[in-house]
This record gives structure tokens, sequence and C-alpha cells, in this order.
């Protein structure tokens, strides 16, 4: 059987195999070939007594030889396999002035899985946590609430600039109002915005979470965690171009005191406004239909009229327009 060298290939061939027989037993090869494979290898020498003769050697020196040589490229592969490391390291010179942010996005299946990478990446932000959440307001978990409230007085000791972008209709649920009063306290900025805005998270300009839209059948609150650089970039940029549009807080306070509609009235009438069909409000909005019937009726009652076009009417002149 032929001898495996390197790279899967025989070190021996069967012709060479049987070409050293020969020339071991004085015989004549019958393989020039196959005898300058062996001479290659050294297992066979001219003889320098009869000339176009062939002496065959020990091929216990020979195979000696060959593993000497062979532990000898060994330590050099391994001694240059520990200096790979090196060349990796060199990504902390090259990322911050790429271009190309790599191929940075992982699918993340459950609000689990998205807590888990967001939180103790939020516990290690330097510099940036901005945080855009559009969703309805609902009652949480209150330890949940506390906990996320601790996190962000932390990143603000930190000197961490914090920013939460909340849909307006925060301001007029008690315990989603309250969570955001306490982010204002603790140094935190915190604006509301009456239009849709999508759901991210960025933190640093490294990190940037957002909503699935790619996995089909995957299930709620599933998302992306994005580090590509030029991505989080845009990301950002996004961002601010709400953030540009939204109402600080204290300001939504002083300037909602008085009004007579509610912040999500005020956005189902934007919507009508802009030409909307009263149906594909509340799709629009993340409310159910008769969600949308139901604060239009409420506020025919509270302006005391009793059509839509004559709130819509009060809608084009009334000041509460401006506010979110």
């Amino acid at each position: 059987m032929a001898e495996v060298g390197q790279e899967g290939r025989a070190l021996l061939a069967e012709s060479a195999v049987e070409t050293y027989r020969a020339v071991a037993a004085g015989e004549p090869p019958a393989d020039d070939a196959a005898l300058a494979e062996l001479a290659a290898l050294q297992l066979v020498a001219a003889d320098p007594y009869r000339p176009g003769h062939h002496i065959a050697r020990d091929p216990r020196a020979v195979a000696q030889e060959l593993m000497t040589s062979a532990l000898a490229d060994l330590t050099a592969t391994v001694a240059r396999i520990t200096q790979i490391p090196a060349v990796e390291g060199l990504a902390t010179e090259y990322d911050p002035h790429r271009f190309y942010g790599g191929p940075g996005s992982e699918y993340l299946g459950t609000p689990a899985l998205m807590n888990s990478r967001i939180g103790p990446l939020t516990d290690t932000a330097t510099q940036e946590v901005y945080t855009a959440q559009p969703g309805e307001p609902a009652d949480r978990d209150p330890e949940i609430l506390r906990l996320g409230a601790e996190r962000t007085e932390a990143a603000c000791r930190r000197g961490v600039r914090v920013r939460s972008l909340y849909t307006a209709r925060v301001a007029e649920h008690a315990q989603a109002a309250e969570h955001a009063e306490r982010l204002v306290q603790a140094g935190s900025e915190v604006r509301v915005l009456s239009s849709p805005f999508p759901r991210m998270v960025i933190l640093d300009r490294q990190h940037l979470f957002i909503d699935n839209l790619i996995v089909d059948g995957a299930g709620a609150h599933s998302g992306w965690h994005v580090s590509d650089r030029s991505a989080v970039m845009w990301a950002r940029a996004v961002f601010e171009e709400y953030w540009g549009r939204a109402t600080p807080w204290q300001a939504l306070h002083r300037a909602s005191v008085d009004a007579v509609s509610t912040s999500r009235q005020r956005s189902i009438l934007r919507e009508l406004e802009a030409g909307q069909a009263q149906k594909q409000v509340g799709k629009r909005l993340g409310l159910a239909e008769r969600t949308v019937t139901k604060e239009l009726a409420a506020l025919r009652d509270q302006l005391g009229v009793r059509t839509l076009y004559q709130v819509m009417i009060w809608w084009g002149r009334t000041p509460e327009r401006d506010l979110p």
C-alpha cells in the first residue's frame, strides 16, 4: 500500500514501491518515472561503480530524515498560527475608519433574546442610548419598569446621553406618564410624537436593534441586532429626523392642560386630514377600527357636535393642531 504524504497525496506510488523492491534485489528497474520519484526521496542513488545502475538506500534513515523535515515544517506552521491573533487585532485600527461595516446582522427570535442582548450593551454604553418606542401605552409589570428606569439612571450618571422617543399617547396613560417623568428626572431627554415612527434602539453608534421585517411567521417582538456601521449610522440619522419633529416632554404638559382633544384623537384627525379613509386610519396607527370610531364619537360629544364634518371644521381652526 502506498504511504500518504502532504495534502492527502501518496508519498510513494505503487509503481515506486515495486521499483524500489527491484533495485534492492539488484534487478533492473522497469519504470523510469518511478525511479526518478525514488531518487527525489533519496531512497535510491546512482551506483558510482556501475554507470546506469542504482543502489537502494536504507529506508529507515530516509524515513527519519523525512520525519525531521516534517516536524520542522509543523513547528513553523504552529508558530505562524500563534501570530494570527495579532493580525486580527488590527481590526481595532481598521473599524473606526472602515466604509464597509461587515456582515453585521443577527436575528433574535424572541423578546427574551432581544432583551438579553440589549440589556448588557446598554449597561456598558459610554456615549449614547437612543430608543424609539412607538407602541400603544399599556399597563406593564412595575418591576420591569423599575429596572428600566434604574438602568437609565445609571447611564445618565455615567455621562451617557439618553434620548427616549414615545408616542404622544403616553402622556394620557398614568403608569407610562409616571415612567417618562422618572426618566426626565434622572437626566434623560424625553420627547413625544403623534405621527407613526419605527421602533429602534441605538447604542453608542455601534449597535442597532429593530423589529423583524424579514422572517415570516416569527413571534411577536422578535427582531434584529445590526452592527454594520453604515446601517447603524443611517438609522441614527432617521432617529434624529423624528426627534427633531417631536415635542419635549415638559412642553407637552404645559401645552395640553386645557386641551379638549386627546393625543390619540389628534392622531386620528391628522390621518383623516391627510386623506386617509376612516377604515385605514386604524391600520396606520395600530388601532382597532372600533377604537377609531369610539374616539371620534367621544370627541363629537366633547365638542357638542353631531357629524365628523363638524369635527373637521373645528380641527381646521383650533390651536390644538399644534399639539402632539
